[in-house]
């Protein structure tokens, strides 16, 4: 007996092609496999574009999370999934990173450790890699500005204090706070991580530019040098 034919998204109910369906009952209705099948456009041979979607959710338990930590390489992995439906999902996943930093600077206060945490456990929490960023305050400690200034590996990355300082004029910033993640969970601040700090805490006082706290996050929770009294 032949094989029941796989139908084609285009030969779907109108109701269940998910383009068609996000216009007429709105996005909200959409699955999060929908959602995936909308960036990846096509499917593949014998595969529709939901089909690869749910096979890619299946690879990470469901959870939309998980997405963030896969690599360009490793979502090529995924059969179905080539360059560019790769590249479309990373930038999508990117341009929701970058949303939620730009939503939460809106001139917010720091009055604490846990508000810095607060903004980047989203954005570094479950990075498989090191990000270095500085937070740029006013006077009252209102948030003027965060900025990437480095990317690594899995065990570091390199800081330059003049860059940061550089951008701290620019921005005319009265004191800064350090943020970088370290992806293997563990929360103890490394040699480097200690001598950057203090590199530019001392620099910083030379152009009036306070050094607030150095923070270190993990999936698991946070290290503040301020509250822990290494400042």
């Amino acid at each position: 007996m032949d094989k029941k034919k796989k139908l084609s998204i285009k030969e779907w109910a109108v109701d269940d092609r998910p383009r068609e369906k996000m216009m007429k009952k709105g996005i909200d209705a959409l699955s999060n496999a929908e959602l995936l099948a909308i960036l990846f456009r096509t499917g593949a041979r014998n595969e529709s574009a939901v089909e690869i979607a749910r096979k890619l959710l299946d690879v990470v338990g469901n959870n939309i999370n998980e997405l963030a930590k896969l690599t360009l390489k490793d979502l090529q992995q995924i059969k179905g999934i080539g360059e560019a439906k790769a590249i479309a999902l990373l930038t999508a996943l990117e341009l929701g990173k970058r949303r939620k930093i730009e939503k939460v600077i809106e001139r917010k206060k720091i009055q604490s450790s846990k508000d810095v945490f607060e903004i980047f456990n989203s954005v570094l929490g479950d990075l498989p890699y090191e990000e270095f960023w500085t937070v740029f305050l006013n006077r009252s400690n209102s948030i003027i500005d965060n900025l990437k200034i480095s990317q690594g590996g899995i065990s570091g990355t390199v800081t330059d204090v003049r860059i940061i300082l550089k951008q701290a004029l620019e921005r005319m910033a009265s004191a800064v706070i350090l943020v970088h993640n370290h992806p293997s969970g563990n929360l103890k601040p490394s040699e480097s991580d200690t001598s950057i700090t203090q590199k530019l805490k001392e620099a910083g006082k030379l152009m009036d530019i306070a050094v607030l706290d150095h923070i270190i996050i993990s999936e698991s929770g946070y290290f503040s040098y301020a509250d822990e009294g290494k400042l």
